[in-house]
């Protein structure tokens, strides 16, 4: 199942998936900027990457994404990836895409890969520990956004 690196004729697919994820989270209202999004994922400096993911039996569609950008731990001395959003289009759930696109992030650093989850997606929590993947003990996330 093919997973590639984004380039920039995908952005408005990057985008739709983006606000689909949204609508589907009972997000009805984002709508984002493309020309920023452009800025971030294939300007000069970009911010971020995207994976994308194709179904099986569709070449050239797109069933999904990863929404990443690298970090790094200091106490492992080694860059990791944070992956900010991860979203398969409903019908194409079931195909092992998420899986797919989540060990192609594995297979690009030797450090950490780390993600936020909702509490009570018990579906997530179920699929990820399927793959292995464990909550953190421990930690809570703090947010600071501009005033």
């Amino acid at each position: 199942m093919p997973v590639r690196d984004a380039e920039v004729q995908d952005l408005e697919e990057i985008c739709a998936l983006i606000e689909e994820h949204a609508r589907y989270e009972g997000n009805d209202t984002l709508v984002l900027d493309r020309a920023e999004m452009t800025k971030h994922l294939f300007g000069p400096e970009p911010k971020a990457w995207v994976l994308l993911s194709e179904p099986p039996d569709q070449p050239g569609q797109v069933a999904g994404f990863a929404f990443c950008s690298w970090n790094f731990s200091t106490w492992e001395a080694r860059p990791g990836i944070w992956l900010d959003d991860l979203f398969i289009r409903p019908e194409y759930r079931r195909y092992g895409l998420g899986a797919e696109l989540l060990n192609a992030l594995r297979n690009r650093t030797s450090g950490r890969v780390e993600w936020d989850m909702q509490d009570g997606n018990e579906k997530a929590e179920a699929f990820y520990a399927q793959l292995g993947a464990e909550p953190v003990p421990g930690w809570t996330r703090y947010r600071w956004r501009p005033s």
